[in-house]
């Protein structure tokens, strides 16, 4: 197949942004495959919890990264790089500030976090060694943020790449030699994540320094502090925080009715959302395409350009949803082994398994028009859908839940998903399109 400009472009950024977005959670799996061999369930079980404890707390925070990116993108595509300076000032600058308040607030969030999750009592202890280690990590990983989303808005997404594979190599090397060099087993690994977090952050201020300094301007800090551009920044940031909201509702939602019913449907429902969580890194990769050229576009005026750009993207999610349901149709059982063995949880599948199948199709257009949004800095509209999608969520599974069981958790969704999509859409019809340049 003969690849346009366009397909070049949204290539180049969707390929490394997909292997970060897989690289990423083996900073987790590291983690827990040394606790794995420390002798006993408990430590396994801590570093679940506080890693589940770090996955929501951070997962709040990711506007900071899709906000940055978006206006980020809008400023390159202007050519306006004193802006784009004082977009990552900001943002490190803001992603800082909520380091530090999680830092002083790391007692309360965190007796708060364990009444909620009420973990075993060993598990408790070693998760709460785990999390006052951990949570020092806080300014690192939110200025990864503010650095990601800022190097995604410049059109360069292999930097981010570059820092989760360098955080994952220093977590493996410093993780095994504190647990076993120095048996300091859970808060050795603690320690090992924190390092590899920091070290990811000194990776990315070195290559902002080596490839940007030509076009990274001296700013004062008053233009840092603009009042207009900070209020927009923060509505902008705002509206991604409440859409991050939803999602979250829904997911913990999904997990809890899960375990409502059961152990064996827990464990069929955590297995098959494996698949949507794979099928999700590659979208979102596309995603992160769309969000960096939609914005470049729109700060250049190219409306022509945009609408090409958009049209591209979605032929790409298209093949990509096909490529996906016929490897799930196909092979989708045998992933299912891979994971487990137990035949009771792989039998209880094969009722659920279709639902699985059509995620790709009916998921696929929501995480193009998230980025596409992103990149407009349209948070607004794209908080609007999410709200429609979460209250289509609630609404189908409560209805049918008496019905179907945990079919209707599924379906609601399916119907999630596709929602998503469709109200997306829907806005961006109403939205202006920038007027190209003559």
């Amino acid at each position: 197949m003969r690849l346009g400009v366009t397909d070049r472009k949204i290539l180049k950024i969707a390929v490394p942004a997909i292997v970060s977005n897989i690289t990423v959670p083996l900073l987790g799996l590291v983690d827990v495959a040394i606790a794995g061999h420390l002798g006993a369930a408990s430590y396994i079980g801590a570093v679940a919890v506080g890693g589940l404890l770090f996955n929501i707390m951070y997962w709040l925070f990711g506007f900071l990264r899709m906000g940055t990116s978006g206006m980020t993108s809008q400023a390159y595509g202007r050519r306006d790089f004193a802006e784009t300076t004082l977009m990552l000032a900001r943002s490190v600058v803001t992603g800082l500030a909520m380091a530090v308040a999680l830092l002083l607030l790391q007692y309360p969030v965190s007796a708060a976090a364990f009444a909620v999750i009420a973990p075993p009592a060993e598990v408790k202890s070693l998760a709460e060694a785990y999390f006052n280690v951990c949570i020092w990590g806080a300014p690192a990983v939110l200025s990864i943020y503010a650095f990601t989303g800022w190097f995604i808005g410049m059109q360069n997404a292999h930097y981010p790449m570059y820092i989760a594979i360098a955080q994952n190599v220093v977590n493996i090397a410093a993780s095994l030699l504190f647990v076993y060099a120095a048996d300091m087993k859970i808060e050795g690994i603690a320690l090992g994540t924190l390092i590899a977090q920091y070290a990811g952050a000194v990776m990315a201020v070195l290559l902002w320094r080596n490839g940007y300094r030509d076009v990274c301007l001296t700013v004062g800090v008053r233009s840092v502090f603009d009042r207009e551009k900070i209020v927009r920044f923060f509505k902008i940031n705002r509206d991604i925080f409440f859409r991050t909201l939803c999602l979250i509702a829904v997911t913990v939602f999904f997990t809890s009715k899960g375990a409502g019913e059961g152990d064996v449907i827990l464990a069929v429902n955590t297995l098959l959302m494996q698949l949507f969580t794979i099928f999700s890194y590659v979208m979102d990769g596309f995603a992160y395409a769309g969000e960096a050229m939609s914005g470049r576009l729109i700060g250049a005026s190219d409306s022509e350009g945009l609408r090409r750009m958009v049209k591209r993207l979605f032929v790409w999610g298209v093949w990509i949803a096909a490529l996906f349901t016929l490897l799930y149709a196909a092979g989708g059982e045998h992933f299912l082994h891979l994971l487990t063995d137990d035949e009771d949880v792989i039998a209880a599948s094969d009722v659920y398994f279709y639902w699985t199948v059509a995620i790709p199709f009916c998921g696929f257009a929501a995480f193009l028009w998230d980025g596409i949004f992103v990149g407009a800095t349209a948070s607004r509209q794209m908080m609007t859908a999410m709200m429609i999608a979460t209250v289509a969520f609630f609404a189908v599974y409560l209805s049918l839940r008496h019905v179907w069981g945990n079919h209707a958790l599924w379906f609601a969704f399916i119907i999630y998903l596709s929602v998503r999509g469709a109200a997306e859409y829907l806005l961006w019809r109403r939205l202006p399109l920038p007027v190209s340049r003559s």
